[in-house]
Protein backbone atom coordinates (compact mmCIF):
# COMPACT_ATOMS: atom_id res chain seq x y z
CA UNK A 1 0.00 0.00 0.00
CA UNK A 2 1.12 3.53 -0.72
CA UNK A 3 0.70 6.62 1.44
CA UNK A 4 -2.48 7.59 3.23
CA UNK A 5 -3.75 10.12 5.75
CA UNK A 6 -5.76 9.87 8.96
CA UNK A 7 -7.51 12.52 11.03
CA UNK A 8 -8.16 11.46 14.62
CA UNK A 9 -9.02 13.01 17.95
CA UNK A 10 -11.84 13.40 20.46
CA UNK A 11 -15.47 13.96 19.61
CA UNK A 12 -16.40 17.51 18.53
CA UNK A 13 -12.82 18.44 17.64
CA UNK A 14 -13.58 19.09 13.96
CA UNK A 15 -12.24 15.89 12.39
CA UNK A 16 -14.84 15.56 9.63
CA UNK A 17 -14.40 19.10 8.33
CA UNK A 18 -10.62 18.73 8.20
CA UNK A 19 -10.80 15.34 6.48
CA UNK A 20 -13.07 16.74 3.76
CA UNK A 21 -10.76 19.74 3.27
CA UNK A 22 -7.75 17.40 2.92
CA UNK A 23 -9.61 15.30 0.36
CA UNK A 24 -10.48 18.35 -1.72
CA UNK A 25 -6.92 19.67 -1.54
CA UNK A 26 -5.04 16.42 -2.20
CA UNK A 27 -7.45 14.33 -4.28
CA UNK A 28 -8.71 11.98 -1.60
CA UNK A 29 -11.81 10.22 -0.36
CA UNK A 30 -12.84 9.71 3.26
CA UNK A 31 -12.65 6.28 4.89
CA UNK A 32 -14.53 6.34 8.18
CA UNK A 33 -13.03 4.78 11.31
CA UNK A 34 -16.05 5.29 13.53
CA UNK A 35 -17.62 2.20 15.11
CA UNK A 36 -21.14 3.66 15.21
CA UNK A 37 -21.39 5.56 11.93
CA UNK A 38 -21.42 2.22 10.15
CA UNK A 39 -25.06 1.75 11.16
CA UNK A 40 -28.07 2.92 9.17
CA UNK A 41 -30.67 5.21 10.75
CA UNK A 42 -28.21 6.23 13.49
CA UNK A 43 -27.37 9.58 11.93
CA UNK A 44 -27.74 12.51 14.30
CA UNK A 45 -26.57 10.72 17.43
CA UNK A 46 -23.41 9.43 15.78
CA UNK A 47 -22.64 12.83 14.20
CA UNK A 48 -22.65 11.17 10.79
CA UNK A 49 -21.72 13.83 8.20
CA UNK A 50 -24.65 15.14 6.22
CA UNK A 51 -24.70 15.33 2.43
CA UNK A 52 -23.90 19.04 2.66
CA UNK A 53 -21.01 18.45 5.06
CA UNK A 54 -19.51 15.84 2.74
CA UNK A 55 -19.19 18.53 0.03
CA UNK A 56 -19.40 15.93 -2.74
CA UNK A 57 -16.44 14.03 -1.31
CA UNK A 58 -17.19 10.27 -1.31
CA UNK A 59 -17.29 8.69 2.18
CA UNK A 60 -16.69 4.98 2.70
CA UNK A 61 -17.53 2.55 5.53
CA UNK A 62 -20.47 4.54 6.85
CA UNK A 63 -24.19 3.79 6.79
CA UNK A 64 -23.98 0.22 5.48
CA UNK A 65 -25.18 -2.04 8.32
CA UNK A 66 -28.46 -2.44 10.20
CA UNK A 67 -28.16 -1.65 13.89
CA UNK A 68 -27.70 -4.88 15.80
CA UNK A 69 -25.53 -6.60 13.21
CA UNK A 70 -22.32 -7.74 14.89
CA UNK A 71 -19.21 -6.03 13.51
CA UNK A 72 -15.75 -6.72 14.90
CA UNK A 73 -12.34 -5.08 14.64
CA UNK A 74 -11.27 -7.84 12.26
CA UNK A 75 -14.31 -7.08 10.10
CA UNK A 76 -13.28 -3.44 9.99
CA UNK A 77 -9.67 -4.23 9.09
CA UNK A 78 -10.78 -6.49 6.23
CA UNK A 79 -13.22 -3.86 4.92
CA UNK A 80 -10.64 -1.09 5.24
CA UNK A 81 -8.07 -3.17 3.36
CA UNK A 82 -10.49 -3.70 0.47
CA UNK A 83 -11.52 -0.05 0.47
CA UNK A 84 -7.95 1.27 0.41
CA UNK A 85 -6.98 -1.11 -2.37
CA UNK A 86 -9.90 0.08 -4.48
CA UNK A 87 -9.02 3.74 -3.88
CA UNK A 88 -5.37 3.19 -4.71
CA UNK A 89 -6.30 1.41 -7.92
CA UNK A 90 -8.11 4.60 -8.92
CA UNK A 91 -5.21 6.81 -7.87
CA UNK A 92 -7.18 8.28 -4.95
CA UNK A 93 -5.62 9.20 -1.60
CA UNK A 94 -7.30 7.39 1.34
CA UNK A 95 -8.10 9.82 4.17
CA UNK A 96 -9.23 8.01 7.32
CA UNK A 97 -11.38 9.96 9.73
CA UNK A 98 -12.92 9.04 13.06
CA UNK A 99 -12.55 8.66 16.78
CA UNK A 100 -12.52 4.88 17.23
CA UNK A 101 -8.86 4.46 18.05
CA UNK A 102 -9.00 0.67 18.15
CA UNK A 103 -10.18 0.53 14.54
CA UNK A 104 -7.62 2.85 12.97
CA UNK A 105 -4.69 1.73 15.13
CA UNK A 106 -5.31 -1.94 14.41
CA UNK A 107 -5.60 -1.30 10.68
CA UNK A 108 -2.47 0.86 10.47
CA UNK A 109 -0.42 -1.41 12.71
CA UNK A 110 -0.72 -4.36 10.36
CA UNK A 111 -1.52 -6.64 13.29
CA UNK A 112 -2.89 -10.02 12.25
CA UNK A 113 -6.16 -10.78 14.00
CA UNK A 114 -6.53 -14.29 12.67
CA UNK A 115 -4.23 -16.01 15.18
CA UNK A 116 -6.56 -15.82 18.17
CA UNK A 117 -9.40 -18.32 18.15
CA UNK A 118 -12.54 -17.68 20.15
CA UNK A 119 -13.38 -20.11 22.92
CA UNK A 120 -17.17 -20.38 22.83
CA UNK A 121 -17.28 -21.90 26.31
CA UNK A 122 -15.41 -18.97 27.87
CA UNK A 123 -17.53 -16.48 25.96
CA UNK A 124 -20.75 -18.22 27.01
CA UNK A 125 -19.68 -18.28 30.66
CA UNK A 126 -18.79 -14.58 30.68
CA UNK A 127 -22.05 -13.65 28.99
CA UNK A 128 -23.95 -15.74 31.55
CA UNK A 129 -22.13 -14.00 34.40
CA UNK A 130 -23.02 -10.65 32.88
CA UNK A 131 -26.70 -11.56 32.52
CA UNK A 132 -26.76 -12.86 36.10
CA UNK A 133 -24.73 -10.28 38.00
CA UNK A 134 -24.25 -7.27 35.72
CA UNK A 135 -21.10 -5.72 34.31
CA UNK A 136 -19.43 -4.52 37.52
CA UNK A 137 -17.85 -7.82 38.54
CA UNK A 138 -16.58 -8.62 35.05
CA UNK A 139 -15.18 -5.13 34.56
CA UNK A 140 -13.39 -5.24 37.94
CA UNK A 141 -11.74 -8.51 36.91
CA UNK A 142 -10.58 -6.86 33.68
CA UNK A 143 -9.21 -3.86 35.61
CA UNK A 144 -7.22 -6.25 37.79
CA UNK A 145 -5.99 -8.41 34.91
CA UNK A 146 -5.38 -5.76 32.25
CA UNK A 147 -5.66 -2.19 33.60
CA UNK A 148 -4.39 -0.55 30.41
CA UNK A 149 -7.01 -2.05 28.16
CA UNK A 150 -9.69 -1.51 30.81
CA UNK A 151 -8.86 2.20 30.88
CA UNK A 152 -9.49 2.47 27.15
CA UNK A 153 -12.90 0.76 27.28
CA UNK A 154 -16.17 2.26 28.45
CA UNK A 155 -17.39 0.00 31.25
CA UNK A 156 -20.83 -0.02 29.65
CA UNK A 157 -19.43 -1.36 26.38
CA UNK A 158 -20.25 -4.91 27.41
CA UNK A 159 -19.10 -6.47 24.16
CA UNK A 160 -15.56 -5.09 24.39
CA UNK A 161 -15.23 -5.76 28.13
CA UNK A 162 -16.22 -9.40 27.67
CA UNK A 163 -13.96 -9.72 24.63
CA UNK A 164 -10.90 -8.40 26.48
CA UNK A 165 -11.51 -10.67 29.45
CA UNK A 166 -12.13 -13.60 27.10
CA UNK A 167 -8.71 -13.09 25.53
CA UNK A 168 -7.05 -13.12 28.96
CA UNK A 169 -8.96 -16.10 30.35
CA UNK A 170 -8.51 -18.13 27.16
CA UNK A 171 -4.79 -17.52 26.60
CA UNK A 172 -3.47 -16.32 29.95
CA UNK A 173 -2.14 -13.28 28.09
CA UNK A 174 -3.65 -9.83 28.43
CA UNK A 175 -4.99 -8.08 25.36
CA UNK A 176 -2.43 -5.33 26.00
CA UNK A 177 0.39 -7.89 25.82
CA UNK A 178 -1.25 -9.63 22.88
CA UNK A 179 -1.28 -6.36 20.97
CA UNK A 180 2.33 -5.62 21.92
CA UNK A 181 3.57 -8.97 20.64
CA UNK A 182 1.56 -8.62 17.46
CA UNK A 183 3.06 -5.19 16.86
CA UNK A 184 6.57 -6.62 16.98
CA UNK A 185 5.89 -8.77 13.93
CA UNK A 186 3.51 -6.41 12.19
CA UNK A 187 4.27 -4.34 9.12
CA UNK A 188 3.03 -0.84 9.81
CA UNK A 189 1.30 1.00 7.01
CA UNK A 190 2.63 4.29 5.71
CA UNK A 191 0.25 6.91 7.05
CA UNK A 192 0.42 10.47 8.31
CA UNK A 193 -1.86 10.67 11.34
CA UNK A 194 -3.05 14.18 12.26
CA UNK A 195 -4.66 14.66 15.66
CA UNK A 196 -6.98 17.53 16.56
CA UNK A 197 -7.30 18.72 20.15
CA UNK A 198 -7.50 21.74 22.46
CA UNK A 199 -4.89 22.47 25.11
CA UNK A 200 -7.65 24.10 27.14
CA UNK A 201 -9.81 21.09 27.99
CA UNK A 202 -12.75 23.29 28.95
CA UNK A 203 -12.90 24.65 25.40
CA UNK A 204 -13.31 21.11 24.11
CA UNK A 205 -15.95 20.36 26.73
CA UNK A 206 -17.87 23.49 25.77
CA UNK A 207 -17.81 22.36 22.13
CA UNK A 208 -19.12 18.95 23.18
CA UNK A 209 -21.98 20.52 25.15
CA UNK A 210 -22.84 22.74 22.20
CA UNK A 211 -22.78 19.76 19.84
CA UNK A 212 -25.35 18.00 22.03
CA UNK A 213 -27.57 21.09 21.84
CA UNK A 214 -27.22 21.13 18.06
CA UNK A 215 -28.09 17.42 17.86
CA UNK A 216 -31.25 18.04 19.85
CA UNK A 217 -32.19 20.92 17.56
CA UNK A 218 -31.60 18.61 14.57
CA UNK A 219 -34.02 15.99 15.90
CA UNK A 220 -32.01 13.64 18.13
CA UNK A 221 -35.01 12.86 20.33
CA UNK A 222 -37.14 11.99 17.31
CA UNK A 223 -34.37 9.79 15.89
CA UNK A 224 -33.99 8.01 19.23
CA UNK A 225 -37.76 7.43 19.47
CA UNK A 226 -37.84 6.00 15.94
CA UNK A 227 -35.00 3.59 16.74
CA UNK A 228 -36.74 2.64 19.97
CA UNK A 229 -40.05 1.98 18.20
CA UNK A 230 -38.30 -0.27 15.68
CA UNK A 231 -36.66 -2.26 18.46
CA UNK A 232 -33.18 -1.29 17.30
CA UNK A 233 -32.16 0.19 20.65
CA UNK A 234 -32.60 -3.18 22.31
CA UNK A 235 -29.71 -4.63 20.29
CA UNK A 236 -26.28 -4.98 21.85
CA UNK A 237 -24.74 -2.55 19.41
CA UNK A 238 -27.16 0.36 19.49
CA UNK A 239 -27.78 0.07 23.22
CA UNK A 240 -24.12 0.99 23.80
CA UNK A 241 -24.15 4.06 21.56
CA UNK A 242 -23.69 7.36 23.33
CA UNK A 243 -26.50 9.82 22.47
CA UNK A 244 -29.22 7.18 22.42
CA UNK A 245 -28.95 5.14 25.61
CA UNK A 246 -29.05 8.29 27.73
CA UNK A 247 -32.64 9.00 26.64
CA UNK A 248 -34.05 5.57 27.41
CA UNK A 249 -35.00 6.60 31.00
CA UNK A 250 -36.85 9.61 29.56
CA UNK A 251 -38.92 7.54 27.16
CA UNK A 252 -39.58 5.01 29.93
CA UNK A 253 -40.92 7.81 32.14
CA UNK A 254 -38.18 7.23 34.69
CA UNK A 255 -36.27 10.52 34.40
CA UNK A 256 -36.69 14.06 33.15
CA UNK A 257 -35.50 15.23 29.75
CA UNK A 258 -33.25 17.82 31.40
CA UNK A 259 -31.46 15.16 33.47
CA UNK A 260 -31.02 12.91 30.44
CA UNK A 261 -29.51 15.77 28.43
CA UNK A 262 -27.03 16.50 31.22
CA UNK A 263 -26.17 12.80 31.41
CA UNK A 264 -25.47 12.77 27.67
CA UNK A 265 -23.21 15.79 27.94
CA UNK A 266 -21.33 14.25 30.85
CA UNK A 267 -20.95 10.88 29.09
CA UNK A 268 -19.76 12.61 25.92
CA UNK A 269 -17.09 14.51 27.87
CA UNK A 270 -15.96 11.28 29.51
CA UNK A 271 -15.84 9.58 26.14
CA UNK A 272 -13.64 12.38 24.78
CA UNK A 273 -11.29 11.87 27.72
CA UNK A 274 -11.03 8.14 26.96
CA UNK A 275 -10.38 8.90 23.29
CA UNK A 276 -7.54 11.24 24.20
CA UNK A 277 -6.07 8.68 26.60
CA UNK A 278 -6.02 6.18 23.75
CA UNK A 279 -4.55 8.48 21.10
CA UNK A 280 -1.92 10.00 23.41
CA UNK A 281 -0.17 6.64 23.48
CA UNK A 282 0.62 6.98 19.77
CA UNK A 283 3.80 9.05 19.60
CA UNK A 284 3.60 9.27 15.80
CA UNK A 285 0.49 11.46 15.77
CA UNK A 286 1.10 15.02 14.62
CA UNK A 287 -1.10 17.11 16.89
CA UNK A 288 -2.72 20.38 15.91
CA UNK A 289 -4.05 22.31 18.89
CA UNK A 290 -6.91 24.54 17.83
CA UNK A 291 -6.81 27.03 20.72
CA UNK A 292 -6.92 30.59 19.39
CA UNK A 293 -6.61 29.49 15.77
CA UNK A 294 -8.95 30.30 12.94
CA UNK A 295 -10.20 27.61 10.58
CA UNK A 296 -7.72 28.84 7.98
CA UNK A 297 -4.87 28.57 10.50
CA UNK A 298 -5.76 24.95 11.21
CA UNK A 299 -6.10 24.12 7.52
CA UNK A 300 -2.76 25.74 6.65
CA UNK A 301 -1.00 23.84 9.42
CA UNK A 302 -2.53 20.56 8.25
CA UNK A 303 -1.79 21.29 4.58
CA UNK A 304 1.84 21.95 5.46
CA UNK A 305 2.12 18.62 7.29
CA UNK A 306 0.60 16.76 4.35
CA UNK A 307 2.71 18.56 1.75
CA UNK A 308 5.88 17.58 3.63
CA UNK A 309 4.67 14.00 4.08
CA UNK A 310 3.71 13.47 0.44
CA UNK A 311 6.93 14.99 -0.83
CA UNK A 312 9.09 12.50 1.10
CA UNK A 313 10.81 9.74 -0.79
CA UNK A 314 8.75 6.54 -0.90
Amino acid sequence: MSKMLAVVGPTASGKSDLAVALCKRFGGEVVSCDSMQIYKKMNIGTAKPTHEEMQNVPHHLIDFLTAGVEYSVSDYVADAERCVKELENRGVLPVFCGGTGLYIDTFLSGISLSDFENDPNVRKRLEYEFEKDGIDGIYLRLVTADPLIAESIDKNNTKRVIRALEVYETTGITMTEWNRRSLESAKKKDCLVIGLDYEDRQTLYDRIDRRVDIMLEAGLLEETKALLDEGLLSTKTASQAIAYKEFLPYFAGEDSLENCIETLKRNSRRYAKRQLTWFRRNKDIKWIFRDGKSTDDVLNEAFCLVDNYLSEEC
